[in-house]
């Protein structure tokens, strides 16, 4: 088993604390640690088997420093620029020698798991069971589906055929019905009502050989003109005209409905960090937060907090006052109380800048 993690992404719903010249993964949110660091260490160790030297981290060109800054002993494999990660897991499938039969993880850098060792067990079930062949399919394309706990609008849904699922080496897995993309709300109501429905958390299992395969299949004009630039070595003049799509759309939903992919179920505790509001949670505080675009106007209350970049520096203000800038302002209501935590957390982010 070799691991691969998407690194990249805005953070936009964490603006201004986020950038695109330093996006989410990359961010001291937490005193131990980025995103990208605690995606590494839950998975390195014997549990797994995983070492520094099976991990590769896949980002555009603009983010190498940070990645060799705070994860100097695992691979790094530069885009010359995002595309997202259709093209980013074609060309991992094509640039890391590994063997064809081998599984490779896919994971998102800029994901919390509150349990690390359930979450461990199930890539170390959905390696040695499901990935491996499951259900009747050779080679099938695993995705980990999330417990869901709300009628979300803002992730995908996984469709399970729970008539024909059961446990595979320990874990609880279906085959897929079908991907569905951000529903409305009362689509994500409905589908919240039924059993098996699972959110797509962006975790893909597959061997090798499994995943070029469907890249080949599905979306060849992304997997084709990159094998020949990998060895004539003119990636940065080929890539930024290949198809900029994610790898659901390209792959996992033709590949779905032709009955390839298997859905592993899993409650790991797991939060994206979407937005203000999560954040504050994950670190002890109160409140709900939101950004405040330029040239909307708000009003901050006397329990309010408000982050904004002065000069370029990030600063904390307090309500009440009106809010109409030029730039996105964060705006955490209630969280006056939660001060001391988002200190912290400036002071770590500004630290990191400079």
């Amino acid at each position: 088993m070799y691991v691969v993690i998407l690194a990249g992404g805005g953070g936009t719903r964490l603006w201004p604390l986020s950038s695109p010249e330093r996006p989410k993964p990359f961010l001291a949110l937490f005193p131990d640690g980025t995103l990208l660091q605690k995606t590494i260490d839950r998975i390195v160790g014997p549990e797994l088997g995983i070492r520094p030297s099976d991990i590769t981290v896949v980002a555009a060109e603009r983010y190498a420093g940070f990645i060799r800054e705070q994860v100097p002993e695992v691979g790094l494999l530069t885009e010359p620029e995002g595309r997202n990660t259709a093209p980013a897991i074609a060309l991992a499938t094509l640039a890391i020698e590994r063997p064809l039969d081998e599984v490779m993880v896919v994971l998102p850098a800029d994901h919390l798991i509150a349990r690390e060792a359930a979450f461990r067990a199930v890539l170390r079930d959905a390696e040695a069971g499901v990935a491996r062949g499951a259900f009747g399919i050779e080679d099938p394309l695993v995705t980990l589906g999330l417990e869901t706990d709300r009628p979300a609008t803002e992730y995908g849904y996984l469709i399970p055929r729970l008539e024909a699922g059961g446990a595979v080496h320990g874990l609880t897995a279906y085959p897929l019905e079908r991907f569905e993309e951000k529903p409305d709300r009362a689509r994500a109501e409905e589908l919240r009502r039924r059993p098996g429905v699972a959110w797509n958390a962006g975790m893909f299992l597959w061997r090798r050989r499994a995943i070029r395969a469907a890249l080949e299949g599905s979306a060849p004009d992304i997997i084709d003109p990159l094998a020949p630039a990998l060895t004539g070595r003119d990636l940065a003049a080929v890539y930024p005209a290949v198809r900029s799509v994610s790898i659901d759309y390209a792959v996992m939903e033709p590949a779905a409905a032709a009955g390839r992919v298997v859905m592993g179920a899993m409650d790991v505790g797991w939060s994206d960090l979407g937005s203000w509001t999560v954040l504050l949670e994950a670190l002890g505080g109160t409140g709900t937060g939101r950004v405040v675009q330029p040239g909307e106007r708000a009003e901050a209350g006397p329990e309010d907090l408000v982050i904004e970049r002065v000069d370029g520096r990030l600063t904390l203000g307090e309500g009440p006052r009106g809010i109409l800038a030029a730039t996105p302002i964060g705006l955490l209501s209630g969280a006056r109380p939660a001060r001391d935590v988002v200190e912290a957390l400036l002071q770590r982010v500004a630290r990191q800048e400079g």
